[in-house]
């Protein structure tokens, strides 16, 4: 175990001593910890304790962005091995040299840490970060109900996505409830989108049910229906009834695909989060848009090479009428004389505003609500409703004030549901702004020094 000033490193040998280096945490009082065990670096995969850079990121974001104290903050990398190989041979590795832990040695190492958080910081909000899909859902599953804690790559991700469907929907005259959703992939990005999705149709009145049946999801193996029996656990939920595609004139042998999907469903939402370069072609794209005024089209997979389609091809093929959200960031586009921004779908519009609400509430749970919350409070911020090029999303630039407004939004969620303290709004507003800190710099100036000889 190690502390260093860049966070804690909780290794896997040291298990039944995890409470003594949190004990040894110099900052006065811990509020936010993001922690991460670096198994599925976006982008990057497996990375062992090369991991830490996630967790210290995203806390610098709470701080950039919502003005969380950085002395209230702590990253954890907890190391329990790592199965890339290139790292194993590296005598330089500066993490356990052991295969990954997995079952029940991996949870009780997972259970030690979540305890002595418990214990030592009863008012900390923990956030996963990085967790591989076995995982991820799994520990959210297991500990939502037991501290103050979210999955931003599940929960956050589902957020921000839903807020820019929002803004989308809303720009093309219709409403949520009439929308027909297909997402390629089915991981944890994606069925965190898909559960925005139901719990905000849940608010709008649709039940549970029926708001899964307009949900589609695609995976490696083709469409998540019932006559598959290769589902993994989180998929479920979302699995179509074999009736639904009974008039399809599909194959017998062979997953039902993307294409196939698209031609039948009609979707007026197409999201990627399946890291397949070029998979929203121009045959697909165009099927699409023969069926909807305002396609609606989200290739969220980043970094830029893993892209599902470029938005300049998405425009060309839907004569300009699409409405699209990437996840990495693109250059302005110029399309028969009017320029477009694209939006980048970026979880830093959710999750330091959804601390800041945490905190500033005293919340002790995090619930679905307070995200859906979040996200209609980001969504109320996008700049396209005056600008028909504009971006889904705000400008950067404007993040503070965006997540003081995702805050409010989240502190009033928490309080409506139970697990926060009752105040009025007015009071909840001025205890955000209390906890927004500002950094304040002296200012310096150079002192002009004449030595004799100069003169």
């Amino acid at each position: 175990m190690l502390w260093r000033d860049r966070g804690l490193y909780v290794s896997y040998p040291y298990r039944g001593e995890i409470g003594a280096p949190l004990q040894n945490v110099t900052n006065d009082e811990v509020r936010v910890i993001v922690v991460t065990d670096g198994e599925r670096i976006l982008g990057l995969g497996d990375l062992g304790v090369g991991g830490m850079g996630i967790p210290v990121g995203k806390l610098a974001l709470y701080t950039l962005c919502a003005g969380i104290h950085p002395a209230t903050t702590l990253p954890v990398m907890l190391d329990a091995g790592t199965d890339n190989r290139a790292l194993l041979d590296d005598p330089l590795y500066l993490g356990w040299h052991h295969e990954r832990v997995r079952g029940a040695d991996y949870d009780a190492f997972i259970e030690e840490f979540v305890q002595a958080v418990q214990q030592l910081f009863p008012h900390a909000l923990l956030q996963w970060e990085d967790f591989a899909k076995g995982n991820a859902r799994r520990l959210l599953e297991r500990y939502r109900d037991k501290l103050c804690t979210f999955n931003d790559d599940i929960q956050g991700t589902g957020a921000v996505t839903l807020a820019g469907l929002l803004a989308a929907v809303d720009i093309s005259g219709s409403m949520l409830s009439e929308q027909r959703v297909v997402i390629l992939g089915a991981g944890s990005a994606a069925t965190g989108i898909a559960e925005q999705l139901v719990a905000a149709l849940a608010s709008e009145g649709v039940t549970t049910a029926e708001a899964r049946r307009a949900i589609w999801l695609v995976d490696t193996q083709g469409l998540v229906y019932s006559g598959r029996r290769d589902l993994a656990v989180e998929k479920l939920p979302y699995t179509q009834p074999q009736e639904r595609i009974a008039t399809w004139p599909v194959s017998s042998v062979g997953p039902i695909g993307l294409e196939e999907v698209v031609t039948q469903v009609h979707p007026t939402i197409l999201i990627g989060t399946a890291a397949c370069t070029n998979v929203f072609t121009e045959k697909i794209v165009r099927e699409m848009a023969k069926h909807v005024a305002r396609p609606i089209i989200f290739p969220l997979s980043n970094p830029t090479s893993k892209c599902e389609a470029r938005p300049e091809d998405l425009l060309a093929w839907t004569d300009g009428r699409a409405l699209i959200a990437t996840g990495s960031p693109f250059p302005e586009i110029t399309y028969r004389s009017q320029m477009y921004t694209i939006g980048q779908c970026n979880n830093m519009f959710i999750f330091p505003g959804v601390g800041l609400g945490v905190l500033a509430s005293r919340a002790r749970h995090v619930t679905n609500e307070m995200f859906v919350a979040a996200a209609r409070a980001l969504s109320a911020c996008s700049p396209v409703d005056k600008n028909p090029g504009a971006s889904l999303y705000p400008r950067i630039e404007e993040v503070r004030q965006v997540s003081q407004n995702v805050a409010l939004a989240v502190g009033l969620a928490a309080q409506q549901a139970g697990v926060a303290d009752q105040t009025t709004p007015e009071e909840l507003e001025q205890r955000i702004t209390e906890q927004m800190w500002e950094p304040h710099y002296p200012h310096l100036r150079l002192k002009k020094t004449l030595l004799a000889n100069d003169r």
